[in-house]
């Protein structure tokens, strides 16, 4: 038996649009739910009230003497950053900077060059009614570390050791707080988890869900690009046969 080149171009687009139809479908409804979607609710900055600002400019510690006095402790060798925050109505410095090849993070007291530990249990649900809205109970506090991230996959990335706060009145929705800086880093709730699901789907990245350079989403581009081609071809070869 003879087969013609229309016989190939048509097994090639049934059988890749068969391999590549579902994710055709994820991309399809990924980037609909992308077009449609309010990123300020799916980023919760409708639960997060406008960040406090620092009223109090008396008498502050000057950076200089702030780091002399960090400099007995450890051995900072470059400065990052230095960030100013109100942190339960008290300023404070954030400082990030270079221990060696490790970088290192202090927050100090802006008025007492007293260096702070880590945020407690109390001050996390304190600095979590502070930044949440609208008012509500707390329903739940988890204190999140290393290898304590499997019910947390939504907070990958962010600075531990950290408090994942609930409140009742919306149990879906999760405020997380740095035990190390001090300050809310995000909000994740049921929108998010939706958009972070078809957004896993539409890069293919399944475990860091950041890298759109991976090979499975390259062979699937390339495969669905030669299933498109391969439909116009069958298309115009068609018409051209019914033309005669």
């Amino acid at each position: 038996m003879k087969y013609t080149t229309m016989y190939y171009y048509r097994k090639i687009h049934r059988y890749f649009g068969v391999v590549i139809g579902i994710q055709f479908l994820f991309w399809t409804l990924g980037g609909l739910f992308f077009a449609w979607s309010d990123m300020d609710q799916i980023h919760g900055d409708n639960n997060r009230k406008p960040i406090s600002l620092i009223s109090d400019l008396k008498d502050w510690q000057s950076p200089s003497d702030v780091f002399e006095e960090l400099s007995k402790a450890s051995k900072i060798d470059s400065v990052i950053s230095v960030k100013t925050i109100n942190f339960l109505n008290h300023p404070y410095y954030q400082l990030r900077y270079f221990e060696g090849s490790q970088k290192k993070f202090a927050l100090v007291n802006a008025k007492t060059g007293g260096i702070k530990g880590f945020v407690n249990k109390n001050e996390a649900i304190d600095l979590a009614k502070e930044a949440f809205t609208p008012e509500s109970a707390i329903e739940k506090v988890e204190y999140l570390e290393k290898g304590s991230l499997s019910k947390h996959h939504e907070y990958r990335g962010g600075p531990l050791p950290a408090y994942a706060i609930s409140f009742s009145n919306d149990p879906e929705t999760v405020v997380y707080i740095s035990a190390e800086y001090g300050q809310l880093v995000t909000i994740r709730n049921s929108n998010w988890r939706i958009f972070d699901y078809l957004w896993m789907m539409h890069t293919m990245d399944y475990q860091t869900r950041d890298n759109i350079s991976n090979l499975l989403l390259k062979v699937f581009s390339i495969l669905g690009l030669v299933t498109i081609i391969s439909g116009f071809i069958i298309y115009f070869k068609s018409m051209r046969r019914l033309s005669f």
